[in-house]
């Protein structure tokens, strides 16, 4: 039965690529799967989105401040649990986080993302921040969408080409439905997707994310997530502290971005699933206990600063006494960016699935406002809080993102803040550089990024990290024993049309290389076929390349030793085959040409 209904799709599918190639130019259809990716990502954006809300509404029917402490320390632990268990039974399969994997899949998967991934972040996620996980939506969104693009390419038997602008049309679309912010939504396709800005891909682009965007409009109507209204305008003489405000976001970020990174690796230690749930759900349960503000995505909290109602989010704050005078408050506020940072990194390292943006906007807020506050007091300065507060948000995301762009044109749409745009320039550049000058990858891209699998806007290095050694490997070489004589290895030239012979021992370790050349100035004189042993005309290899080698490290162990041929091994040593230089530049200029012709 279900062999008969995938041969009918089968047939139908043919019969429509059929008529496509027939009535429809590539690039009609292009602008036609642009939109309806558009619509299916926001569609989907607005789905987990409102699934996440009403998890969290059947738990906490009330504001946070009516809610059982005991209910804010179990429901994270419990949302972790059961992400966990529904990963290891239904899913079976590591979800992995969804921005490094549409990263990864883009780079070295040739664009090809799995079925599950259409639907395992999403459902993880919703239980994850539904259950009051302290991390956001976006990123799952993000992977979702993703997938969804992929998977309709892979359907559609897309080149590679096609599949990644897919999957950034998606990916816009998503960022463009959750945010409202069409603008910043393209703007993160070309930072951290790292699609190329062209022709070709800037209107299916924009007809993805107008797509998604009046997808939001309708099912959500014109709410807008943040609530802000502009009540002093930028003062040229306040740049220094916009400066100020810059290098702390960047060292909030850093701070943020290595504790994600030692967390994890102290987290990895632990090997069971459900052990490892156990000790970050309660760390993160005790934490909203004790901060409720810390509880899911924390917008409320978030819109609760920007408009300055600082009393309205320490209300839910019952165990710290003093809260009237203001340096305790602004303990409690640099409690809180501390320890929303250990609550995120521990909710998605603890088996939890959920993105970073809602925390970075989260940690922004909180880092505009208590800077803000606290300059007014100690230099009799007047800050507006709601203005650095919102600049802030800017920075935090060009810091823990590294998307300075992104940060700032998602701001300024948010709030319809363009007033503040080049304060948000100069927040979010400083946060930038200072981040960079400590911590050169991001979240998304530091594991990629040591392994050489990151695709990135330098044209060379992206065409070398689409190309895949393995594939650059050449084994019909005939190998020889290094006891054997020169009459073997004669025997062996006039079988083979190579003029390398690799010398390999019984245990299959490469010990070194006998050419063409070298072997010509003895092999006509057969009194010596018997009396010469092969190791004596081996030389040695000037480099080895190593299976694990990225591409970008093979063409400088070439440029480095000036060979035309280099032999390839593992780890232990043993031979596997070699790679030519001539025929690495013609896959290069192969993947040059497929990848960035227009």
């Amino acid at each position: 039965m279900l062999e008969d209904g995938k041969h009918k799709i089968d047939q139908w599918l043919k019969v429509f690529l059929i008529w496509r190639v027939k009535h429809l130019k590539h690039k009609q259809f292009i602008y036609i799967l642009s939109v309806v990716i558009g619509l299916l990502s926001g569609l989907a954006a607005v789905i987990l989105k409102n699934l996440a809300h009403w998890v969290e509404l059947l738990l906490i029917s009330t504001d946070l401040e009516d809610v059982s402490d005991l209910t804010l320390f179990f429901t994270p632990l419990i949302g972790i649990f059961l992400a966990v268990f529904v990963t290891k039974t239904l899913i079976k399969a590591n979800i992995g986080h969804g921005i490094p994997n549409v990263l990864y899949a883009i780079s070295k998967g040739n664009a090809n993302m799995s079925k599950k991934g259409m639907y395992a972040s999403a459902l993880t996620s919703v239980l994850t921040v539904g259950f009051g996980g302290s991390v956001g939506l976006e990123g799952p969104s993000v992977g979702t969408t993703a997938s969804i693009g992929s998977n309709l390419g892979q359907l559609l038997k897309l080149n590679y080409k096609t599949k990644v602008l897919l999957m950034a049309c998606a990916s816009s679309g998503a960022i463009a439905s959750l945010f409202k912010a069409p603008i910043a939504a393209i703007i993160f396709s070309l930072e951290v997707i790292m699609i190329d800005l062209s022709a070709v891909s800037l209107i299916p682009l924009l007809l993805s994310t107008i797509a998604a965007n009046l997808t939001s409009r309708l099912f959500l109507g014109e709410e807008v997530l943040f609530h802000f209204e502009l009540m002093e305008d930028f003062d040229a003489s306040k740049t220094v502290f916009y400066v100020l405000l810059g290098m702390v976001s960047g060292l909030v970020s850093v701070y943020f971005t290595r504790s994600y990174f030692y967390i994890g690796t102290w987290m990895e230690r632990i090997k069971n699933g459900y052990v490892k749930a156990l000790i970050g759900g309660s760390i993160v349960g005790a934490l909203i206990y004790i901060f409720p503000p810390l509880f899911g995505e924390g917008y409320s909290t978030v819109n609760q600063l920007i408009q300055g109602d600082e009393d309205l989010m320490l209300d839910n704050i019952h165990f710290i006494p003093n809260l009237d005078e203001f340096w305790v408050v602004m303990l409690v506020l640099f409690a809180i960016i501390v320890f929303k940072t250990l609550a995120t990194v521990l909710t998605l390292k603890s088996g939890g699935v959920g993105g970073i943006f809602a925390p970075a906007l989260f940690l922004g807020a909180g880092t505009g406002y208590t800077f803000s506050k606290l300059v007014n007091v100690v230099t009799g300065t007047y800050l507006s809080s709601s203005n650095f507060t919102l600049v802030a948000m800017g920075g935090l995301m060009a810091g823990v993102l590294q998307a300075p762009l992104t940060g700032i044109f998602l701001i300024a749409e948010l709030t319809g803040g363009y007033d503040l745009f080049l304060p948000l320039m100069i927040t979010s550049s400083i946060a930038f550089i200072t981040v960079k000058y400590s911590t050169p990858y991001s979240i998304y891209t530091r594991q990629l990024a040591k392994r050489g699998e990151l695709l990135t806007h330098h044209k060379d290095r992206a065409v070398l990290t689409l190309m895949n050694l393995k594939n650059e490997v050449e084994t019909n070489f005939i190998r020889v024993k290094p006891y054997q004589t020169l009459g073997d290895l004669v025997k062996a030239i006039a079988k083979s049309d190579r003029n390398l012979f690799p010398v390999i021992d019984d245990d299959d370790l490469f010990l070194g290389v006998v050419t063409l050349n070298d072997a010509r100035k003895v092999m006509f004189d057969h009194e010596k076929h018997d009396k010469i042993k092969v190791h004596e005309l081996m030389t040695s290899a000037p480099e080895f390349i190593y299976r694990e080698n990225s591409m970008e490290e093979v063409m400088r162990k070439f440029d480095h030793c000036g060979a035309w041929n280099l032999p390839v091994i593992d780890s232990e040593g043993k031979y596997i085959g070699f790679v030519s230089k001539s025929k690495l530049f013609s896959a290069y200029r192969k993947r040059l040409k497929d990848f960035y012709e227009e």
